[in-house]
């Protein structure tokens, strides 16, 4: 079992965003792990949403395999 959990209130708007993206990336075969690093590394990288209050407080906990169960 995994589980996407906020530290803290972020916006619907941006939890959207990142929820989307990460999804596209356990589609695409992407860990866990490794789909949620990618976002937050995406969103790093924009100016609107650079700061930490944006990506930071996202983090999971349980499976970090990928959907089909590979590490």
């Amino acid at each position: 079992m995994l589980f996407v959990m906020s530290l803290w209130p972020v916006s619907d708007y941006v939890t959207r965003e990142m929820m989307t993206a990460y999804y596209k990336g356990l589609k695409l075969g992407e860990g866990r792990g490794e789909a949620l690093r990618q976002v937050q590394l995406a969103l790093l990288r924009r100016v609107d949403r650079a700061h930490p209050f944006y990506w930071a407080s996202f983090i999971q906990s349980g499976e970090w395999a990928n959907l089909d169960g590979k590490r």
